[in-house]
């Protein structure tokens, strides 16, 4: 079906009258808060208001026909699915992990904007169009027919589901921070209070509920993101223009770090914790003896606390530090070297935020220079070879279509991406200027709500009642979160931002669990298991796959595996390692064959699992066992070009596909006779 200008102007017509009506909403909240209007209740209402919002679309978006299920129909506007893909990509980590990791890793963290923006001109030069062309409903399905069987589209579901699974757990734990922090739960209950908005689109509508409720959470976050971020380069320069102005701040800011750097008090304290770090490596060599001497040391004191009358509160600390120590000497190995390691990073201080590549000699600069190009090429490629983007251009009308959807994408996306850097600017020149060096008696309310969900921690560890700088612990996801709180601005911009990283988070978990579940219920279950299965039968168990998933990575998410940066940057080096060279070399090389490409799939995911888990802390591993000190979130740096190599050695040693693929394959890359692409979806 193809798209109208009526339908055009409708759809402009309906999202114009839904942004009038948020923006409304922002307001009336702001007059609100003026007459009294407690921030608990604006939290609630800006959360619950738009998961209400994304509810009713996803409602009135139900159906039970599979293109409209799978595809929304093939009839997404270029314009509308460029906004669609934007909100699908831009999750939780870009919403809320970029900025906290540009905050903490200044110049290094431009790895992340590059790596992803560049990726999109992969996906618009090797990828989307001629996806496109093919037709069908998931990359699977691409693999299978490509590659001459369900062997490869085996390969396909099984690094689908574990790169989607692997994201769509980070965007359900930042639904748990928001959730947790804006409603007043616990984190572990604010997750599947979350997962709740997640399914509403993907499980009633499938693709067509999830591509109009993403268009609506683009503009949501959209707004969300550029308000505070404006209003504080207008309090900090007078100009409300964060993108120009946060240059001049940033120069401003290396003045700051160099007068904050020499403080006596602040070195006073890095060499305290220097001083617990050796006394932690000494506790750590004694063990076990060391174990039992601290229970005896604080059982005795427990003992003189109660025997001299002490606050009900003391005793309480006491009981509670006892009642923590470890249990054995190894799960005390375990605690004691996290506090080792904690305690000496904080002995030095952080690299200046415009310096490139920092390290304390040539050797950790090489390192760092090395992971930022490592990092940059696998954002690029995993980019160009997540499933969940790739499927969102069968929805549009037509090839060029597609092509058009890519820039529309690449656009919307660069309005977040461009400010992305002047938010960590602007936070840290607050922090610097006016956290730091506070009373710690009259620290700011948002310090005690933050730390109620254990990601802001403030000790003052030289007793002088002065925040240091390495004394504060900031967790990176929670930056942008606070940057209203942190800049005093009114609590309904809190409460819209909080609105703005719900909505990037539930956007890219509905695309994300729709990929799993269709990977099952389509490529497995349909082509594999039963190809005779109703219509029905296939949506119910499409929906009832969707459903076990949403629960089992919730579950996962409540376990907080690592920061929301990093899970999504593993899922990029799984899919950039299993799906692209299979994806690229299919399209432009004729020779690849099944054989190549299930080797090539196969061994890239396998040695990027293998450093995955040799290097993360999170399965045992650590970084001294680590290949030229590449960190495991670059790990598909080592698993592409083995994918490459593997299937263009296989593929010649195994003879050619059928002339019928071969066939396939020219017909998705050529132009037809008359020079134009032929737009045929199958």
């Amino acid at each position: 079906m193809s798209t109208t200008p009526a339908l055009f102007r409708r759809l402009g017509r309906y999202y114009a009258f839904y942004v009038v009506g948020f923006i409304g909403l922002v307001g009336l909240l702001a007059v609100a808060e003026q007459f009294g209007l407690s921030a608990r209740w604006i939290g609630q209402i800006f959360l619950f208001a738009t998961i209400a919002i994304y509810a009713s679309i996803g409602v009135m978006s139900r159906t039970s026909d599979v293109s409209e299920y799978y595809v929304a129909g093939r009839r997404v506007p270029a314009l509308f699915n460029g906004m669609a893909t934007a909100a699908d990509w831009m999750s939780a980590a870009s919403f809320i992990g970029l900025a906290g990791t540009l905050y903490y890793s200044g110049f290094e963290g431009l790895a992340f904007v590059t790596g992803w923006t560049g990726g999109y001109v992969l996906v618009a030069l090797l990828l989307a169009p001629f996806l496109r062309k093919f037709g069908q409903f998931t990359i699977p399905d691409f693999l299978g027919a490509r590659y001459e069987g369900h062997f490869a589209r085996m390969v396909g579901v099984f690094a689908a589901v574990l790169a989607s699974f692997v994201y769509v757990v980070a965007q359900i734990y930042g639904v748990g921070l928001i959730t947790s922090r804006f409603i007043g739960v616990e984190f572990e209950i604010g997750v599947f209070v979350g997962l709740a908005g997640i399914l509403v689109c993907s499980f009633l509508g499938g693709m067509r509920a999830v591509t109009w409720t993403q268009v609506a959470q683009y503009l949501i976050l959209i707004i969300a993101y550029l308000v505070p971020v404006t209003i504080l380069s207008y309090k900090v320069t007078g100009v409300p223009l964060p993108q120009v102005m946060y240059g001049k701040v940033l120069q401003d800011l290396g003045v700051k770090e160099l007068e904050l750097f020499s403080e006596p008090r602040e070195n006073e304290v890095r060499a305290q914790y220097r001083y617990r770090a050796e006394e932690y490596a000494r506790k750590i060599s004694d063990l076990p003896d060391s174990l039992v001497a601290e229970r005896m040391g604080q059982v005795q004191r427990v003992t003189e606390l109660r025997t001299q009358g002490a606050p009900a509160r003391d005793i309480s600390a006491a009981e509670r530090t006892l009642r923590d120590l470890p249990r054995t000497p190894d799960e005390a190995r375990l605690k004691w070297e996290r506090v080792r390691q904690d305690s000496l990073a904080r002995t030095v201080h952080p690299a200046p935020h415009a310096q490139p590549h920092p390290g304390v000699d040539q050797a950790g600069r090489n390192s760092a220079r090395n992971n930022f190009i490592a990092l940059t090429f696998v954002l690029m490629v995993g980019t160009a070879a997540l499933p969940h983007i790739l499927v969102r251009y069968y929805t549009t009308p037509s090839v060029s279509s597609a092509r058009r959807s890519v820039f529309w994408s690449l656009f919307f996306i660069f309005l977040l991406y461009v400010t992305a850097p002047a938010y960590a600017v602007f936070a840290k020149w607050e922090v610097y200027s006016n956290l730091v060096g506070s009373n710690i008696g009259t620290l700011p309310h948002w310090v005690t709500s933050w730390g109620r969900v254990g990601l802001v921690k403030v000790e003052d560890i030289n007793g002088d009642g002065i925040l240091q700088l390495a004394e504060l612990t900031l967790n990176s996801d929670v930056i942008l979160l606070l940057v209203p709180e942190i800049a005093g601005l009114p609590y309904v911009v809190s409460g819209l931002v909080a609105a703005g990283g719900l909505a990037a988070a539930l956007s890219t978990a509905d695309g994300l669990l729709l990929t799993i579940s269709h990977s099952l219920s389509h490529d497995l279950y349909y082509k594999m298991i039963n190809p005779q299965a109703s219509t029905q039968r296939r949506l119910v168990i499409t929906k009832s796959q969707l459903l076990v998933v949403a629960v089992v990575a919730a579950w996962v998410a409540s376990l907080r595996p690592d920061s929301i940066l990093l899970m999504v940057g593993l899922a990029f080096s799984i899919a950039a390692s299993a799906f692209f060279p299979a994806l690229v070399l299919g399209i432009f090389w004729r020779r690849a064959n099944k054989w190549g490409a299930i080797a090539g799939m196969i061994a890239g995911l396998g040695i990027t699992l293998y450093y995955i888990m040799r290097t993360h802390p999170f399965f045992g591993g650590n970084m001294g066992d680590a290949w030229f000190d590449i960190h495991p979130i670059s790990s598909g740096v080592f698993g592409v070009p083995v994918g490459f190599i593997v299937i263009a050695i296989v593929s010649l040693l195994t003879p050619p596909p059928s002339a019928e693929v071969q066939a396939l394959v020219d017909y998705v890359r050529l132009p037809d006779r008359i020079g134009n692409v032929h737009e045929t979806a199958k």
